[in-house]
């Protein structure tokens, strides 16, 4: 996939932070010191990747480092719950990923995705569903044909209780009325490093966390969950809506601060961010490991994840998802 960084939505929006005189003397002096930047999920995923390309990158664009710090578990829910009990200094941020308009409405945690503060969405994928390149199932119907005849027997691992692949496998089943055997994981790698031992026969991840294995022609995407098809070696990758089946679902990995951090702290962090998404050493990690583009400045993430809560809040409730 070619990844085009939306210039001109990025460039308006520093141009906005600048005549909005947002970088007042406070935020010349921030940050002082290292901040930490919380990844949700264990080291290797696609979430853990991004974030170190990003950190590496903002380099060039704030005075400090980016300290990646891993906290898994909960799908997203440890490290999101430090991040929302942290100090609203600037100096503990965290990856938020869609998971965050899920896990509230499953009683995983008590904080929801209102309880963060949005700097800016990263990136954007669709979900997909991968095998084995030596998997008997060579479409998604054959994946499906074998649910179908044994109810439980194809076991689909995902990134934790109520993760975006947990979701999307679920509205998979309640679409083409079949039965999976879930199975969760502390993160979308150890769920694909299984895989890839043939201890499950599927995971519901996003591209950017199978993209690595497939260029290998280790593991076969079986369908993407969008309303098209994406590039980058995955050109002949059906959507499911190509096999009649009516469903699109996606993610997304964006940059958040505890709430009530300074509005000069978070239009510094913004203007970082917007800077950052445009240096070709990120795009070109981004590209090679099939991240969509998605940048988003503060105010259109926040909206975003708003429509995404009450999305997520319906779907669960509906087919009445418990973990």
């Amino acid at each position: 996939m070619t990844i085009r960084i939306d210039r001109r939505r990025a460039v308006q929006s520093l141009t906005a932070l600048a005549a909005a005189g947002v970088l007042p003397a406070r935020a010349q002096a921030y940050p002082a010191k290292p901040i930490e930047l919380i990844v949700p999920f264990a080291a290797g995923g696609g979430t853990d990747v991004l974030a170190r390309a990003l950190a590496e990158q903002a380099r060039a664009h704030l005075p400090q480092n980016l300290i990646v710090i891993n906290r898994a578990g909960a799908s997203g829910g440890i490290g999101w719950g430090e991040l929302v009990n942290a100090r609203p200094d600037g100096y503990k941020l965290a990856i938020i990923t869609v998971e965050i308009t899920m896990i509230p409405h499953m009683g995983l945690v008590k904080f929801t995705g209102a309880d963060v503060e949005p700097i800016a969405r990263l990136n954007a994928d669709p979900a997909t569903i991968a095998v084995r390149a030596d998997s008997p199932h060579r479409s998604i119907e054959e994946l499906l044909a074998a649910a179908r005849k044994s109810a439980g027997a194809v076991r689909v691992g995902n990134a934790g209780p109520g993760s975006l692949g947990h979701l999307a496998a679920a509205a998979l089943e309640d679409k083409a009325g079949v039965q999976f055997n879930h199975a969760p994981y502390r993160g979308a790698n150890p769920a694909v490093l299984d895989l890839l031992g043939g201890h499950i026969e599927a995971v519901a991840v996003t591209p950017v966390e199978v993209a690595t294995y497939v260029a290998a022609g280790k593991l076969r995407p079986l369908a993407v969950m969008a309303d098209q098809r994406i590039g980058a070696g995955w050109e002949q990758v059906p959507t499911l809506k190509e096999r009649q089946i009516d469903l699109s679902i996606g993610g997304w990995r964006g940059l958040a601060a505890p709430k009530g951090t300074p509005p000069d702290v978070v239009a510094t962090l913004r203007a970082a961010m917007a800077r950052t998404l445009q240096e070709p050493a990120l795009r070109d990690t981004m590209a090679k490991q099939n991240m969509g583009e998605g940048y988003l400045d503060a105010p259109e993430f926040k909206a975003l994840i708003a429509r995404d809560n009450a999305f997520f809040k319906q779907l669960i409730e509906r087919l009445n998802i418990r973990v």
